[in-house]
């Protein structure tokens, strides 16, 4: 279920959407945070579908480092419905990194998508005589100002931004009031552990600051449950950009 209403012309952020996986029992790798390959080929269109969507993705270097690749679109009707839209093949594939401390042979370098570096000052400087990346963005700080950051994005002509991961990035986001809608798969598995990411790690929110959300649509696909939520809130920013 998707909205499409004309662009705000209020609104000075991305509309974002978080998209994840995770076990029944809620987590989105196992312990060791390596990568998580639970879900069908299922969940992998419908995550190419999201990706089509949007002008760009944003993840953190831990789901990076867990995959080495990121998820390109390769459905040549989806590639098709963006060349009709007038946009590139891919989206731009943003990296959010403090250290900026990427491995140059993971084949993410390799892919035929746009790839962006958002990292701290200091770090961007061992990428800038580095081909991996068409643009660095250091913009990132202890106390990153995440509406400012997500603001410049927005200049750069990014106004549909996909969230793939990781928790910790998702509560970040979160604790900024920026998330508008949450696709959730929920896979056949139960993988325990307490320290195993979530969709939100961090220190959480209390039930009575917790973010609402509204379920748009739940749909079984297989053993599989394809949630999809959009963010409560009065403000009218949250309206969707037009494809």
């Amino acid at each position: 279920m998707t909205a499409s209403v004309a662009r705000d012309p209020i609104r000075t952020t991305p509309y974002t959407t978080v998209i994840l996986a995770m076990s029944a029992d809620g987590k989105i790798a196992a312990a060791d945070r390596g990568a998580a390959r639970f879900p069908s080929r299922f969940d992998q269109q419908h995550l190419q579908t999201r990706i089509a969507e949007a002008d760009a993705t944003l993840f953190g270097a831990g789901t990076l480092r867990a995959y080495g690749t990121t998820r390109s679109i390769t459905h040549a009707d989806l590639l098709q419905r963006r060349q009709d839209q007038g946009k590139t093949a891919q989206p731009i594939h943003i990296v959010c990194s403090a250290s900026a401390s990427l491995d140059p042979d993971w084949r993410f370098f390799a892919q035929p998508v746009p790839r962006w570096l958002l990292t701290t000052p200091a770090a961007a400087a061992q990428w800038y005589e580095h081909p991996g990346f068409d643009r660095i963005l250091p913009l990132l700080s202890p106390s990153s100002d995440w509406p400012n950051i997500f603001a410049h994005l927005q200049t750069q002509g990014i106004h549909r931004l996909l969230v793939m991961g990781g928790g910790q990035l998702v509560a970040a986001l979160a604790a900024a009031d920026l998330l508008d809608e949450l696709w959730l798969t929920v896979c056949p598995l139960l993988v325990g552990g307490q320290t195993a990411p979530t969709p939100m790690d961090g220190p959480g929110f209390s039930v009575s600051a917790a973010p609402q959300l509204q379920l748009l649509s739940a749909e079984p696909v297989g053993n599989e449950v394809f949630l999809h939520y959009r963010r409560v809130r009065s403000s009218p920013l949250t309206t969707q950009p037009s494809q």
